[in-house]
């Protein structure tokens, strides 16, 4: 048996390029990095990114493209894969790239719209957590508007 899955916990470093096969099957392309704090040999701290492509397919991807830009949190799970391709001097070149799975917005409508998020009373700690997508599906508060919602 084997296992091919990665899970990608990032931001988008640039916008997603949305195309279509000529099959008419949607395809976004997107890079999302993350970031690892380590210490050096000298004992300073270090941060070390990481950027991953990743490739979106069908209505995933159009929700990608419509949904998400540049900085925008993300969470991404999928396949592995290494694409190889030929460069302008004939050179073998690899590139590896995530074929996405299930993709997960993590930014709430509000850090996007630069809406602050309302709190009031002893509800702000969950009510905050509903606003960055922690909430369920039976919790209680003030309903989130349509609008609100970025899928």
């Amino acid at each position: 048996m084997s296992f091919n899955k990665i899970i990608i916990v990032g931001n988008l470093g640039r916008d997603p390029e949305l195309r279509y096969t000529p099959q008419g099957t949607a395809v976004c392309h997107f890079s999302v990095a993350t970031n690892e704090r380590r210490k050096d040999k000298a004992g300073e701290q270090q941060d070390i990114t990481t950027w991953f492509r990743v490739n979106a397919w069908g209505r995933q991807a159009e929700n990608v493209s419509k949904y998400l830009s540049k900085g925008r949190r993300v969470y991404v799970e999928g396949r592995l894969h290494v694409e190889d391709w030929t460069d302008r001097d004939g050179k073998a070149r690899y590139t590896l790239e995530v074929n996405a799975s299930d993709i997960h917005f993590l930014d709430s409508a509000a850090d996007v719209e630069g809406i602050p998020v309302r709190q009031t009373g002893q509800d702000a700690g969950p009510q905050a957590a509903r606003a960055a997508g922690g909430g369920g599906a039976q919790s209680q508060g003030p309903e989130i508007e349509d609008d609100e919602i970025p899928f």
